[in-house]
């Protein structure tokens, strides 16, 4: 059976994802940015958590990991072995390029630094899903908080090359500003203004907007398409250096 995955609303605009395996029972938990709802989540479901992965250090991602371990003690907790000094206690540190098994399926863990040094994203092929919390977000990125651009762009391409069905899972309810952001970039791409349209219309009903399809992230995100012809006659960068323009529309985004 494919495994469950569950999108979980915390704190006011932050999203943690529950990963079920209903073979096994098995249960993994991506980013902990707030204990109440994720354990709402599990009792609903009868679940029991065993795994937490954590993306970065942040507090928003982190925090709500010691109650999560009250109330559910055998929780193995898995970061990245580049961050470990700042993150919770690890039981178990990854590198980038390196994989474990959850449940039978693959899981990559793919270095996406940037918004943080040590940030990580994890890929599991066989669920097409992707978790890339504050790199990759829908119709956006992260701020480069410790990074370079240069970094982040080096990152979103390797996120950009994974398969055009894969199922982006992102950290943040951004999409809104994300879309009204993007428009100002590409106001002409067809795509984009459809994409918003819908936007808009999810958010007023108060659907989330996360997961993304990343097909749909290479058609509108500004943030992944800086390589593009078209985007760097937009900003009148022409012949810019790729990573130079996604650099100018990150600026652009800090200062909307």
């Amino acid at each position: 059976m494919p495994l469950e995955i569950v999108t979980v609303p915390c704190r006011t605009d932050n999203y943690a994802f529950l990963i079920h395996d209903d073979a096994s029972g098995e249960t993994a938990l991506v980013d902990a940015p707030e204990a109440a709802p994720i354990l709402k989540a599990l009792d609903e479901r009868g679940w029991r958590l065993q795994h937490v992965w954590l993306t970065h250090h942040h507090a928003d991602h982190v925090e709500g990991l010691p109650e999560l371990q009250t109330s559910q003690p055998d929780i193995k907790v898995l970061g990245a072995e580049s961050d470990q000094n700042r993150l919770p206690p690890l039981d178990t540190a990854v590198t980038d390029g390196e994989s474990f098994e959850f449940a039978g399926d693959r899981v990559e863990v793919m270095d996406v630094s940037g918004h943080t040094l040590g940030h990580v994203a994890f890929y599991i092929p066989g669920a097409k899903a992707a978790f890339t919390a504050d790199s990759l977000m829908s119709l956006g990125c992260g701020r480069v908080f410790e990074g370079t651009p240069e970094m982040m762009w080096a990152s979103l391409r390797k996120l950009a090359a994974l398969p055009d069905d894969t199922t982006i899972y992102s950290g943040h309810e951004y999409t809104q500003t994300n879309a009204r952001f993007a428009l100002t970039i590409e106001p002409d791409n067809p795509a984009l203004k459809d994409r918003a349209r819908r936007i808009e219309e999810a958010r007023a009903r108060g659907e989330p907007t996360v997961p993304s399809a990343l097909s749909e992230e290479l058609a509108t995100n500004p943030f992944l398409r800086a390589h593009l012809d078209e985007v760097k006659s937009a900003l009148s960068m022409e012949g810019a250096d790729d990573a130079e323009v996604f650099a100018e529309i990150r600026a652009r985004k800090d200062r909307f």
